[in-house]
């Protein structure tokens, strides 16, 4: 073939690595072999075997495309073998000098074109690997890798989910989602004791994965891959969309829809039943006798943050009190804890600003009683809205007395709040979250929530404008809006309230920003690497946006989150959204069980603590889970996550009256109806093609009655779990009937 013109080089590139002229000189000079060819919706795919590598090329006809180094082979393609399947795609084997490689491409055209590439690798020798290059080549439509200019919109964020999102703009190509699976990659990790530490992203035109490999020096470690040991080097999906979001709201539900397509194309953990209602019992008893737990000022009962630790603050104070008022309404009893922490609020309340503050009075000077977290300020009005809702009148008084010096606050920071400020002047104490300027970025989603339970309470429109402003000065935020997980949540919630009330569908649209903002800092994948292979992380989101460990605050504050805002949510709504969000929940019914050290093995639980102690026997959950393997624990117990428990028990456990039985479910139960005296109908509104569990649980000393659970008029067959339990795997988005 004949030499293709040299074409001109895209403007504003940082420069070219070798890896990247080396691809160039490949592409223009025509110098690999063609071993296969398929179709992908309207893409060409093409597989080279190229000097030192397997290249899979990646065509739209007129607007460029993808290079992607499938295959690692240095010394050359010595012998390659193709076959393709009738399914699509093509399946590779590769023989190089460090040994066969299987490369398995699998093409899924319907919906988002998606292309998956597996690549499994058995060492000749055992092998030491110093260095692979990153995978992922943009290139125009000659070719060309230095002729393609588009941009990266966001990529991998510490340990959270291995992920590129780009487009190339010139020639069109389109837009892209390369996401690593990486839990098929825990052999690697393991085997080579690397962690894969922000390894997807890149400068353009280099993208992709850059394996984690051990670090050199002049001794560098020496971890081989075994020999004769297949191991997988690299479990990609591509998901593809022909055309570049126009604004800032587009680029974020083409994000949640393409990783939506991806998540559908990766293997997903199982999960187990937690008794949350047993743990939410033991967690009161703690809560009640533990003198770790609380303490006394000005006659009433504070809560310690962690065991034995810190002072008493509003939010912690808010929180376990707001979740106990749940749990209490699902059980239909009172419980006297709640009024006992309940009684003791008005201590928090400066007469004289007319607002909550974080410590009482008589905080020690060790601490500033004037500085105040911008997100404190309003997460306690938060639980006070939610109780004011249901009917408290002490928490409505403190709740309406506390809403002027909100609004003051926002209009003195213009909606955009910094990290910590005074809460008398307003002076900022730490203003932003590190060099990038940014402050608490997701505050305003909080406040707009907020505002809006100040609306609900009031019907005062003053409220709705404020929600209405801070949505609206997030504009232009990106992937940049999460700062914590929980806030970015509300501020989801709060946009889909907002496009309830007044049926603009900007705001559901912007809703899609937090989400995509919320699911970039995830990590779904299922890390076994070091301590980490005795807990779950799957799905679990890194509790600020660059934490290194996953908290359990955060976790079950925007499980709550996402419950409100599936409420509010309506057909309208997009099926990979709903779907991400009811994952999302499912899991953490089933990761947060982890954060509690009694389901630990106490010799990984950190040693070096910062607040408080570890007490393995009190129902209290650790704060940090790490996907790396560190020890978890190393911030502290946290007797302010203990409201877990109680929101978890609340959410997924479902009584009906007369029924001899607690029916639970991994999904929110969208609706239910009881039909007769012995059937109920469920509706549930989960992801289309993902599964949710339904258990049947027989109450304390009572006997199940025959169950039938049937779906469209199928009966589901149960499996027999502990204590009598029956559980039924039933589709996500089934209408169901329980009969006894």
């Amino acid at each position: 073939m004949a030499t293709k013109a040299q074409p001109r080089v895209a403007i504003d590139l940082p420069g070219a690595s070798p890896a990247v002229l080396a691809l160039r000189h490949e592409l223009l000079g025509t110098l690999g072999k063609r071993v296969a060819t398929f179709a992908l919706d309207q893409l060409e795919v093409e597989i080279v075997a190229g000097l030192d590598a397997l290249w899979a090329i990646v065509r739209r006809p007129g607007k460029g495309g993808l290079a992607m180094r499938a295959a690692h082979a240095p010394g050359g393609c010595l012998d390659v073998r193709a076959t393709q399947p009738k399914s699509g795609g093509a399946r590779i084997t590769l023989k190089t000098v460090i040994g066969t490689q299987v490369i398995e491409f699998d093409a899924a055209p319907v919906g988002l074109p998606v292309l998956g590439v597996k690549v499994t690798l058995t060492p000749a020798v055992p092998l030491l690997l110093p260095f692979l290059s990153r995978d992922l080549y943009p290139v125009d439509a000659r070719d060309d890798p230095l002729g393609a200019s588009g941009q990266v919109e966001a990529a991998q964020r510490g340990l959270n989910s291995g992920l590129i999102y780009f487009h190339i703009d010139e020639p069109g190509f389109g837009t892209v989602l390369y996401f690593q699976d990486m839990t098929s990659l825990n052999d690697y990790f393991r085997a080579t004791k690397t962690v894969p530490n922000a390894s997807v992203g890149g400068e353009w035109p280099e993208l992709g994965y850059l394996p984690p490999t051990p670090p050199q020096s002049g001794t560098p470690p020496t971890d081989p891959l075994p020999v004769g040991t297949p191991v997988i080097l690299s479990d990609a999906k591509l998901v593809f969309h022909e055309s570049i979001a126009r604004d800032e709201q587009d680029m974020a539900l083409r994000f949640v829809q393409m990783l939506g397509a991806a998540y559908r194309h990766i293997d997903l953990p199982p999960t187990v039943f937690r008794d949350w209602v047993g743990r939410a019992e033991k967690t009161l008893i703690d809560l009640d006798t533990a003198p770790e737990a609380t303490i006394r000022h000005y006659g009433h009962r504070y809560i310690h943050p962690y065991t034995d630790a810190e002072y008493p603050d509003v939010m912690v104070q808010m929180s376990v009190t707001a979740s106990i008022h749940d749990f209490a309404a699902w059980k239909e009893e009172p419980i006297p804890l709640e009024e006992a922490f309940a009684a003791g609020l008005g201590k928090f309340h400066d007469t004289r600003l007319k607002t909550m503050r974080r410590y009482l009075p008589n905080v020690g000077k060790d601490k500033d009683k004037l500085a105040v977290d911008s997100w404190y300020l309003y997460h306690p009005l938060l639980n006070l809205g939610r109780l004011a809702i249901d009917g408290d009148k002490r928490a409505r008084r403190l709740f309406t007395r506390s809403l002027d010096f909100a609004i003051r606050a926002a209009h003195h920071f213009d909606y955009a709040w910094p990290i910590q400020f005074k809460v008398d002047s307003f002076d900022v104490i730490v203003a932003a979250r590190n060099d990038d300027g940014l402050g608490q970025t997701d505050v305003g989603g909080l406040y707009a929530y907020v505002m809006l339970q100040a609306f609900e309470l009031t019907g005062d429109k003053r409220y709705l404008d404020e929600a209405r402003a801070a949505i609206d000065a997030a504009r232009g935020m990106r992937f940049n809006l999460n700062y914590q997980a929980n806030l970015t949540a509300w501020g989801a919630a709060a946009c889909m309230r907002l496009w309830r009330v007044t049926n603009e569908a900007y705001y559901l649209r912007q809703s899609y920003v937090y989400l995509a903002s919320f699911f970039h800092n995830c990590e779904i994948w299922e890390s076994e690497i070091e301590r980490a292979r005795h807990y779950k992380n799957f799905l679990g989101a890194t509790c600020l946006h660059d934490a290194p460990y996953m908290a359990i605050y955060e976790c079950f504050d925007s499980f709550a989150a996402f419950e409100r805002y599936l409420r509010d949510s309506g057909p309208d709504l997009d099926p990979a959204a709903r779907m991400l969000i009811s994952e999302y929940c499912k899991y953490a019914l089933d990761r947060a069980w982890y954060y509690y050290p009694d389901a630990l093995p106490e010799d990984i639980l950190a040693t070096e603590i910062r607040n408080g102690h570890i007490d393995p026997t009190l129902s209290f959950p650790l704060e940090d889970l790490y996907a790396d393997g560190q020890p978890p624990g190393q911030v502290g117990q946290e007797v302010y996550g203990c409201g877990a428990a109680f929101v978890f028990a609340s959410r997924s456990f479902h009584r009906f009256e007369g029924a001899p039985f607690l029916l639970f479910c991994d999904h929110f139960l969208m609706a239910s109806e009881r039909t007769t005296a012995t059937s109920l109908r469920l509706q549930l509104n989960g992801g289309e093609d993902c599964t949710a569990r339904l258990s049947v649980i027989p109450l304390e000393k009572s006997r199940l009655p025959a169950i039938k659970v049937i779906d469209g008029g199928d009966p589901i067959l149960p499996r027999k779990g502990d204590d009598g339990r029956l559980d039924f795997n039933v589709p996500a988005t089934a209408q169901l009937f329980v009969t006894w």
